[in-house]
């Protein structure tokens, strides 16, 4: 029976250090594993702190609109109110110049669109009541004539420093001019190709040129 007593012994023992072996390695574990976390926790809240910062500043350099960030944050070449400017000289001066009657003479009616302009040699040639027969028929006829102008769309906008040539944009004008000679009335409209300059702070137009035909062609001014 000695020898049995003894066996239990020997077993109880080793169960009891296998035991100890076990805890211990369980606390090894758990002080690894909590270590772990913590650490994990550290490290992710640095990059979202990092990735809300860039948020923030991207907003604040974003485009015209406030949603640019980041890589989207460049502005447009020229500012939209810029554009906005651009656009009231174009249309000015092309329904200015589809506007007219029989009375008109050059020298009340050619100053004003010409301060629209960049006044150089071009423009002064383009910047011309109609003339030749087609003046004859008008003075004739009583005629009258009344442009209205509207952006369609912008063409090309540029800022051009290496060239120094300054802000440009060029842009699709919708002209509509109603004209009533003896008694009739009759509509035509054409798309012209507008550009303007910016010269000493100011927009001008530099030149236009039809831009397809419309609903009833062009017709023999020069230029158009």
């Amino acid at each position: 029976m000695e020898p049995d007593a003894a066996h239990k012994r020997t077993a109880i023992l080793a169960l009891g250090v296998l035991g100890a072996l076990l805890i211990a390695v369980l606390v090894v574990f758990t002080a690894f594993s909590g270590d772990d976390e913590e650490s994990g926790t550290a490290g992710s809240g640095t990059p979202a702190a990092g990735a809300s910062q860039g948020a923030v500043g991207g907003s604040g350099t974003g485009g015209a609109d406030g949603t640019g960030g980041g890589e989207q944050g460049v502005g447009p070449i020229i500012p939209l109110s810029e554009v906005a400017d651009a656009h009231k000289v174009m249309v000015a001066y092309l329904a200015g110049s589809a506007t007219y009657d029989h009375t008109s003479r050059a020298g009340s009616w050619v100053p004003p669109l010409l301060e629209l302009t960049t006044d150089d040699m071009t423009m002064r040639q383009e910047t011309a009541l109609p003339s030749g027969k087609e003046w004859a028929v008008c003075k004739a006829a009583k005629c009258s004539s009344k442009g209205r102008a509207t952006v369609e769309r912008d063409a090309l906008i540029s800022d051009d420093v290496t060239r120094d040539s300054g802000q440009t944009i060029s842009s699709v004008v919708k002209l509509t001019t109603t004209r009533t000679e003896g008694g009739s009335k009759s509509a035509e409209t054409n798309s012209w190709l507008v550009s303007a300059k910016r010269v000493g702070g100011e927009w001008r137009v530099s030149g236009f040129s039809l831009f397809g035909l419309g609903n009833a062609g062009a017709s023999d001014r020069t230029g158009e």
